[in-house]
């Protein structure tokens, strides 16, 4: 009986090792990554363009389909105006307020300028499934590493399903706590791995 607990306990530890192996780290990110408290690992990963790669990380329980947290790499391996990156992201929100009356954001600048914060709430109501609101935190950081310039943008979604209005209290109440985590979070050092 033990034997069979320590083999299916064996089986599962492979299958799970070899769904985290099916998606390749683009990034040199080691995982998992620690966050809030909550390890969060790589689900997907695509090179969107010969200059941006991104990642997507979830915790183990979650699907993307339903999530209701996730973390998101988008590096561009080349110099980008940062405060139009910013602008850009800023007008996609203010254009959805006119359809969507949860949709509210904020700009938030490093006291050094070397970093942007964009926070905001945007709700859907999908035809089918279940309607949400979704808080997140876009973290924009510039990269000079002796004359080879990169950016990123580090993204965290936090989403509740159900009831707009109630969700909407409960992650306004949530927002100075995740804001403050996404600020103090150590970016580890990224560096694109060679693709074929």
């Amino acid at each position: 009986m033990i034997l069979k607990k320590i083999f299916l306990l064996l089986l599962l530890n492979s299958l799970s090792l070899m769904k985290a192996q099916d998606v390749p780290d683009l990034l040199s990110i080691p995982g998992p990554i620690e966050y809030d408290g909550t390890e969060y690992f790589l689900s997907w990963s695509k090179p969107m363009s010969k200059t941006l790669f991104r990642q997507q990380y979830l915790p183990s329980d979650e699907r993307i389909e339903d999530f209701t947290q996730l973390l998101d790499f988008s590096f561009f391996n080349k110099e980008i105006e940062m405060e139009l990156a910013v602008r850009h992201k800023v007008e996609g929100i203010q254009n959805r307020e006119k359809s969507d009356k949860f949709a509210k954001i904020n700009v938030s600048e490093s006291p050094d300028g070397k970093e942007y914060v964009v926070d905001y709430f945007i709700s859907e109501s999908p035809e089918k499934g279940d309607s949400f609101i979704e808080y997140n935190i876009y973290r924009f950081k510039s990269y000079d590493n002796g004359g080879a310039k990169s950016f990123l943008i580090l993204a965290f979604s936090k989403r509740m399903y159900g009831d707009l209005k109630s969700s909407a209290k409960s992650l306004a109440r949530q927002r100075d706590h995740l804001l403050t985590t996404m600020i103090e979070f150590k970016i580890t050092e990224i560096k694109v791995v060679a693709t074929n």
